[in-house]
C-alpha cells in the first residue's frame, strides 16, 4: 500500500523565487488529502510506477528507470550533519523511504527494526530516508524510538526520491548487495516474508554465489507470490506489492 505525495494548494508570501520554491515543497510534503487506502503500483520490471492512483489489477504506466545501483546521495542527518549514502559500508543496505504522515510508511517501521536487529551480525543495515519536514522526523522519531539511521531531506529528499526512478509515492525500499547494485525495489508496504528472502538472495550474491540477473528474476517471481497469497487470505493485495528488478527482467517480472 502506498501513498502518493500530495498536499492542499496554497500561497506562500514572499519574495518570488523562495515563494514558488516553498510553495512546492509545502505541496509535496505536505500530508495527501485522499485516503490511506489508494495505491500507486509498481510498473514495469526496471521502472516505477506514475503517480496517479491506480486500481491494483490496473498498474501504472512507467516513469523512470531504477539505477544499476544505489544513487549518491547525501543528506542532513537525525543528529544534523549531512552525512552520503555511499558512507554505509555494511555488506547489504536496506534503504527505506518513508514520511510521517504515511499510514504504511509507519507500519513497516517495526519490521525495519527487527530487520537490523536480527540481522546486523551477518551485514545488514537499514537506512531510512526521511522526505518529510525535519521538525516532524525528529518528533515522530524520539517519540517512538527509531534505532537505525536516518537520512531527512525536504526538497533534497524528494530530489534523492527521483534519484531511485521513483515518483513522490511513499513507502518504497530498495535492497543493494555489497557491490551497491540494486538487487531489488519493493514499491508498497514491505512485508517480512518479502524482506527476508529478498536479504537471503542479497546475502547469496555476496557469497559469490548465483548471478545477479537470475536473483533478481527469482525476487520478482517470489513476491508476486506471496501478495497472491496474501491476497487469496483476505489481505490488501497492494500491500503486496511488486519487486522491480532491473530493465532486463522486464518478461520475467510482468
Amino acid at each position: 500500500m502506498m501513498q502518493a505525495l500530495r498536499g492542499p494548494s496554497g500561497v506562500l508570501l514572499g519574495a518570488l523565487a523562495a515563494g514558488i520554491a516553498g510553495l512546492v515543497t509545502w505541496l509535496a510534503l505536505a500530508p495527501p488529502e485522499r485516503g490511506s487506502n489508494e495505491v500507486v503500483q509498481v510498473g514495469p520490471a526496471g521502472q516505477s510506477g506514475g503517480s496517479d492512483p491506480v486500481d491494483a489489477e490496473n498498474p501504472a504506466p512507467p516513469a523512470q528507470p531504477v539505477p544499476e545501483v544505489l544513487p549518491e546521495i547525501t543528506l542532513a542527518t537525525l543528529e544534523g550533519p549531512p552525512r552520503a549514502l555511499s558512507s554505509f559500508r555494511q555488506p547489504s543496505l536496506v534503504v527505506n523511504f518513508w514520511a510521517t504522515w504515511c499510514a504504511p510508511c509507519r507500519r513497516e517501521i517495526p519490521l525495519l527494526q527487527k530487520l537490523r536487529a536480527e540481522r546486523g551480525k551477518d551485514g545488514v543495515e537499514v537506512v531510512g530516508i526521511a522526505v518529510d519536514f525535519r521538525d516532524e522526523v525528529l518528533r515522530y522519531a524520539r517519540e517512538i524510538g527509531i534505532t537505525y539511521p536516518l537520512l531527512i531531506g525536504e526538497q533534497d529528499g524528494l530530489e534523492a526520491a527521483k534519484a531511485f526512478g521513483m515518483d513522490m509515492v511513499f513507502p518504497f525500499t530498495a535492497f543493494a548487495d555489497r557491490q551497491r547494485r540494486i538487487v531489488a525495489l519493493k514499491v508498497g508496504e514491505l512485508h517480512e516474508d518479502e524482506a527476508s528472502f529478498i536479504l537471503d538472495q542479497v546475502a547469496r550474491l555476496n557469497a559469490g554465489e548465483g548471478e545477479i540477473e537470475a536473483v533478481r528474476r527469482a525476487i520478482a517471481l517470489q513476491l508476486r507470490i506471496l501478495a497472491e497469497r496474501r491476497a487469496r487470505a483476505g489481505e490488501s493485495a497492494p500491500g503486496g506489492g511488486a519487486a522491480t528488478p532491473m530493465p532486463a527482467q522486464a518478461d520475467a517480472a510482468t
